[in-house]
């Protein structure tokens, strides 16, 4: 699989496509946005930078993980949150306003933190004989991630109903994309998938719940509002796994890298879908309680 042309030129174009489409998605003043609620922004970013790298680097060390699918870890925890996010947010009452701006951040900051996690994490782990993502592949993730997404929000500015109409069939295929990857990536080291998943399946597993957690709860512990952390919670646990596989499988030409981002794939859409019923139903009972709790109207006084 790694030698296909489907992979190394087909799939870097697919994300082109997806990336454009995102692009199409977002305006300048998705921008200016974090000028507005800098805060929310802030915590978001900060616990997706920040706190998601070292909650992988953790669950590698506790685990033990194999050189490359350690990389393959770390190369997920640095890949940017997915478009998807914008979706399930608005299914369970997040702030999609916040999403769109932090989508809009990560577009950016992703052609950094994935060069510097993914180097970090190739050098740490003792991956250096067998990967590589030096100046020029560095470059081509700047290209696959940001000039598509630039693109686009020149087309956006030049048309917003060609934006509005490609908008849909633009994220159908980039959910096809997805699902064709994964699999792919799976079916590609179906021999040793049993010893992988074994590996690696509770390690994403864990890293998707926790990931979902932590969006959440630290949002809430630095007081964003409920919106804010239903947002926050999509943002961080739902991620962009195209970007990463496509360096996995495209850059640094290695199925392995990308098994960990395949499997992330199929379980952070199960773990969000149930994380937003969770928070919604208990919302839903909590405003119920109080309705019941509060007075209905008083009785007039005997006379």
């Amino acid at each position: 699989m790694d030698d296909s042309a489907l992979i190394t030129t087909g799939l870097p174009i697919a994300l082109a496509v997806i990336m454009f489409g995102l692009g199409l998605s977002l305006t300048i003043d998705d921008f200016r946005r974090v000028t507005r609620s800098p805060r929310a922004v802030v915590v978001a970013l900060a616990l997706q930078i920040f706190v998601l790298p070292l909650v992988a680097f953790g669950l590698i060390k506790a685990f033990d993980l194999d050189p490359l699918l350690a990389v393959g870890v770390m190369l997920l925890a640095a890949s940017p949150g997915g478009t998807t996010a914008n979706l399930f947010s608005h299914l369970f009452r997040g702030d999609v306003a916040l999403n769109i701006t932090l989508t809009a951040v990560n577009s950016v900051l992703a052609a950094v933190t994935i060069p510097v996690i993914t180097n970090f994490a190739i050098a740490y782990f003792d991956a250096e004989g067998e990967l590589g993502l030096q100046f020029a592949k560095v470059a081509q993730v700047v290209a696959i991630v940001l000039i598509p997404v630039a693109i686009g929000m020149y087309v956006r500015h030049r048309s917003t109903q060609f934006a509005e109409r490609a908008d849909r069939p633009v994220r159908i295929f980039s959910i096809a994309v997805l699902v064709v990857v994964s699999l792919g990536a799976l079916l590609g080291e179906r021999e040793n998938i049993g010893e992988y998943l074994q590996k690696v399946g509770l390690v994403t597993g864990i890293f998707c719940i926790v990931s979902i957690t932590i969006g959440y709860a630290g949002a809430r512990l630095l007081r964003l509002n409920e919106r804010q952390a239903i947002a926050s919670s999509m943002e961080v646990g739902i991620h962009n796994t195209t970007v990463a596989l496509t360096v996995a499988l495209s850059v640094l030409d290695s199925t392995e890298v990308a098994i960990p981002s395949a499997v992330y794939s199929v379980f952070m859409y199960i773990f969000a879908t149930a994380f937003g019923y969770l928070i919604t139903s208990k919302h839903r009972r909590s405003r119920s309680r109080r309705s019941i709790s509060e007075p209905t109207g008083s009785l007039p006084a005997p006379e």
